[in-house]
């Protein structure tokens, strides 16, 4: 999944999940069976009729019990990040020490945060019809032409997943697209363009060295420059959505408008859509424009915030601007809230628990000990299968500690900056996550999406319509990474 730093553990002086005690082999075994196992149920999650947060609670409340039973765990005071020195083990004067369950510091509440808050701010900014609003205006610049339309959110899902996150640019577009396409009576093409969009947000994610956690591990332990990155990167990511793009096109049908008389029935269609139809007030229009522009500028430019608000953290922009947005329904706030897909972020919070468990059990640690085997191969071969072996591992786990583990490997070997080792992390981190449903948070949101409007598509029927669009993108980021690194 792709998280962002949580909290620190501190007992006995050592950090939790930093792997330095031993645990059996056959204990990393067993846990990487449980994690198999969880996969394998949400993969049958329609057949055994149990919603994803049951199956994920069940395995998180399993691996607890197995985790705390053997010993892996470690229990004690929480210590806020901001009070300890991973290097030297020391508690600075004035920290903050916590006493919480064990398993609430596996969650990364930040992504939780995010889910949560840009979950409340899109339901109640489109009250004001400002989704309907900019939803029509491109159906209207398309001319109803589904090929252009598809066109249109594929390039803007790219643009925010680079500028804000996955999350938010998922959660925003699938919006917006589920708008356009009832509106010009083509919610059979629904399926298609929310599946394009889950994946084209990890392909967004690898545009900068900031849009994505793990571009910035592998990024800062490599030394990329900022710009460095963004001129690597810049060229695969227009590649891969242009290609991501036109096989969508063909996988889901997805064509232009073939004859002049089509054209213009579409034209004369979309012509009559009112964008203003929607708008109940113009003065929460307006309010709901200007908070949206705020919303996407602290975003965007988190790092760029006065006395260190950025510090608080995406999770906390949207929690905040769901709250203002919250005032103007502050009488209607439970329907609001009964509108969240809790469902989703129990799930959530459930896979935390469990990618938690198995980073002490060591079950990451021996994947990227495999990862790691591979870099004896011959050079252009290392890097290919790095970058797919990396793809594979993200698949079914938290793609930044695998991140952070290898770019730890890599540093050990004094692995040059301008070594393809270090972007064939990056690739399969980020691209990983376009295999599976749960490979990354916006592939589980585009689900909930395509779940939401009724549309039948299962854990494998989802890997099934994915699978060509990974591969071709994982093979393109090999043939890239040997062509620019030769």
């Amino acid at each position: 999944m792709r998280m962002t730093a949580g909290w620190l553990l501190l007992a006995s002086g050592t950090a939790a999940g930093s792997g330095e005690h031993h645990v059996a082999s056959w204990v990393t075994y067993l846990f990487a069976l449980l994690l198999a196992a969880m996969i394998a149920t949400l993969a049958f999650e329609e057949k055994l009729h149990a919603k994803k947060s049951i199956i994920a609670g069940t395995f998180a409340g399993l691996c607890l019990i197995l985790a705390t039973m053997l010993n892996l765990l470690t229990f004690g005071e929480v210590v806020l990040p901001g009070g300890f020195d991973l290097k030297e083990h020391l508690i600075f004067e004035g920290a903050e020490h916590l006493e919480l369950p064990v398993y609430i510091p596996a969650i990364d509440w930040g992504v939780i945060a995010i889910i949560l808050g840009a979950s409340l701010f899109v339901e109640v900014t489109s009250r004001s019809g400002l989704f309907s609003w900019i939803a029509i205006k491109l159906t209207k610049k398309s001319g109803g032409d589904p090929w252009k339309l598809l066109l249109a959110y594929g390039i803007l899902t790219v643009l925010f997943s680079a500028l804000l996150n996955n999350v938010t640019a998922m959660i925003i577009i699938g919006s917006l697209t589920t708008v356009s396409l009832n509106k010009l009576n083509r919610t059979d093409l629904l399926l298609g363009f929310l599946l394009t969009e889950g994946l084209l947000t990890n392909v967004g994610g690898l545009l900068t060295l900031i849009s994505s956690v793990p571009n910035i591990i592998v990024g800062n332990t490599a030394g990329i420059s900022f710009g460095k990155f963004f001129v690597v990167a810049a060229p695969y990511v227009l590649l891969t959505t242009a290609a991501t793009l036109f096989m969508a096109k063909r996988k889901f049908r997805i064509t232009a408008l073939q004859t002049e008389e089509d054209r213009v029935i579409a034209r004369e269609l979309v012509s009559g859509f009112d964008e203003k139809e929607s708008i109940p007030s113009n003065r929460f229009f307006w309010f709901s424009v200007s908070v949206l522009v705020l919303f996407i500028l602290c975003l965007a430019g988190k790092d760029l915030l006065p006395w260190n608000l950025g510090r608080l953290g995406m999770g906390f922009i949207a929690l905040f601007f769901a709250g203002v947005t919250l005032l103007a329904y502050r009488h209607e706030v439970d329907k609001l809230y009964a509108a969240v897909d809790w469902d989703l972020l129990a799930f959530f919070a459930g896979l935390f628990v469990v990618i938690n468990v198995m980073e002490h059990a060591q079950v990451l640690d021996m994947i990227g000990r495999g990862i790691a085997a591979v870099l004896g191969l011959q050079h252009h071969l290392a890097s290919a299968v790095l970058l797919a072996s990396s793809a594979l591992a993200s698949a079914v786990t938290d793609n930044i500690p695998l991140a952070a583990m290898l770019a730890k490997i890599l540093a050990g070997m004094s692995t040059p900056t301008e070594s393809p080792f270090w972007w064939c992390v990056i690739f399969g981190a980020n691209l990983g996550g376009n295999i599976t449903p749960i490979g990354s948070a916006s592939t589980v949101i585009a689900m909930t999406f395509i779940h939401r409007q009724k549309l039948e598509l299962t854990f494998v029927g989802f890997v099934k319509l994915a699978a060509p669009f990974a591969a071709v993108q994982i093979v393109l980021a090999i043939l890239y990474v040997l062509l620019v690194f030769r």
